[in-house]
């Protein structure tokens, strides 16, 4: 598989050509699977490539996923010498019966432990993914999973409610009744406790899911709410230059061969104007900035921007408390957050 997401970057290069130019490249991000398992002579060898193909730039946020089970003494310092500056490790809870729930390999001990072993490596600069709604998660132990990391000041952290995929062995258990199904009020309540919390601890809400110190943004996750060109390589990643949106084959094995034949694997589509006016306002309203008036005319029309202010008002949504409108900027409110999806989709172009 290395092989062949090293022969795809070179395959790519041309994906993200600025004037006939190769982009500097501002963050890269190893995620997907299990990253961290790949050796420090793989991880060499891809960051390699991507130098021989594009401009790194001297600043350049490079993060690595891995899991807390897979965090040693060595492997941290093998990736801090291949360039690895920024970790997202997959912590998901630190309770005891909410690893079991979800069938995770760590448990809460190694949890804690991968924590303190990053920071003693020297990186100060990472995330911790958690999850909540998980059914049996009480409030006050989701508080506790909230307190733990604001204790050990973790910098950035990325929540999400727990999701169940279709066709997935969980879903599966769920229809059998083999595990408790997700309670929705359960999850908006512990979004709630969420906000609050992390707002006191000095945490800037930045994204609807992340949660950041000051300064402890992710560049990365950043760069696609600000609708920033990018390319992804490996099975089902996607890429995005402004113009296309691409997507590759999700099956490894035909990758790999496809790959091996000199063709990448992927199914593409060209933004309309309409498509790019949604996407905008879907990821700027996920963001605390929002969506910026002058923008959204200068980009798309003064019209767009009437029509857009003249359904927040028709829905009500000012005073229903869901968001914030000036004159330069329409944001959600804590309460909008929780149905940004529905809001944002009401405001699309059709």
């Amino acid at each position: 598989m290395v092989n062949s997401l090293v022969k795809e970057i070179a395959l790519s290069h041309d994906f993200l050509l600025n004037d006939g130019k190769p982009e500097i490249i501002e963050t890269i991000y190893f995620g997907g699977g299990t990253p961290s398992l790949l050796s420090e002579v793989d991880i060499k060898n891809l960051l390699n490539v991507i130098n021989d193909h594009y401009t790194i730039a001297s600043d350049a946020e490079i993060t690595l996923e891995a899991n807390p089970d897979d965090i040693t003494e060595e492997k941290l310092i093998a990736w801090k010498r291949c360039g690895i500056n920024r970790l997202s490790i997959g912590i998901q809870s630190f309770q005891e019966k909410d690893l079991k729930w979800m069938n995770r390999a760590h448990n809460s001990l190694q949890a804690t432990e991968s924590i303190l072993r990053a920071k003693s490596a020297g990186f100060h600069n990472f995330s911790i993914d958690l999850i909540y709604g998980i059914p049996g998660l009480t409030d006050d132990e989701w508080r506790k999973n909230i307190d733990v990391a604001i204790a050990n000041n973790i910098p950035h952290m990325a929540c999400y409610a727990l999701t169940i995929e279709p066709r997935t062995a969980l879903q599966k258990m769920i229809e059998l009744k083999k595990k408790e199904p997700v309670d929705a009020e359960q999850q908006a309540r512990q979004f709630e406790i969420l906000m609050e919390r992390s707002r006191s601890a000095g945490y800037e809400h930045y994204e609807i899911s992340n949660f950041a110190k000051p300064g402890s943004r992710s560049k990365h996750n950043s760069s696609y709410w600000q609708g920033k060109k990018y390319v992804g390589i490996g099975p089902s990643a996607h890429s995005y230059n402004g113009i296309l949106r691409r997507w590759n084959v999700a099956n490894n094995p035909v990758y790999i061969q496809s790959i091996k034949n000199n063709k990448i694997p992927f199914e593409e589509e060209k933004l309309t104007a309409g498509n790019k006016l949604n996407e905008y306002i879907m990821i700027s309203l996920r963001t605390m900035e929002g969506i910026n008036l002058k923008k959204l005319q200068e980009e798309f029309s003064a019209h767009e921007k009437l029509r857009i202010v003249q359904l927040i008002n028709t829905n009500n949504y000012q005073s229903r408390g869901m968001i914030h409108l000036n004159e330069e900027s329409i944001r959600l409110t804590d309460k909008g957050k929780l149905f940004a999806d529905g809001i944002a989709s009401s405001l699309f172009k059709v």
